[in-house]
C-alpha cells in the first residue's frame, strides 16, 4: 500500500502555470545531481552539480519569462481593445471624444 493510498493524499498541485513536464525532467535531473554529490562529494561531482543547477535555473527563468511576456501581451491587447470599444460606444452616442 502506498502513502498516497493510505493517507488519501491528492496529486501534487503546481501553483506555477508555466511549470510543465519538461520542467519536471529538469527538476529530477537536479535532484539526481544533488544525491550523487551527497554520496561522493568529490570536486568533479561538485562541478557537475553546479553546472546542472545553473542549467536548471536558467531553464526555469526562461520559461517563467516567456509565460509572463505572453500574459502581458494578452493583458495589453485586451486593455487596448477595451479602450477602442469604449471610445466607439461613446462616439455612437453622439458625444465627442477628447484627444489629449
Amino acid at each position: 500500500m502506498s502513502a498516497k493510498e493510505s493517507l488519501g493524499l491528492d496529486e501534487f498541485k503546481q501553483n506555477k502555470p508555466w511549470f510543465d513536464e519538461e520542467c519536471l525532467g529538469f527538476l529530477d535531473q537536479r535532484k539526481r545531481a544533488k544525491i550523487q554529490w551527497i554520496q561522493d562529494p568529490s570536486q568533479s561531482i561538485v562541478d557537475n552539480m553546479n553546472k546542472v543547477r545553473r542549467e536548471v535555473s536558467r531553464h526555469f527563468r526562461k520559461k517563467k519569462k516567456a509565460y509572463l511576456r505572453a500574459n502581458l501581451k494578452l493583458t495589453i491587447r485586451s486593455k487596448i481593445l477595451g479602450t477602442c470599444i469604449g471610445a466607439s460606444v461613446t462616439l455612437r452616442r453622439g458625444t465627442s471624444l477628447d484627444v489629449i
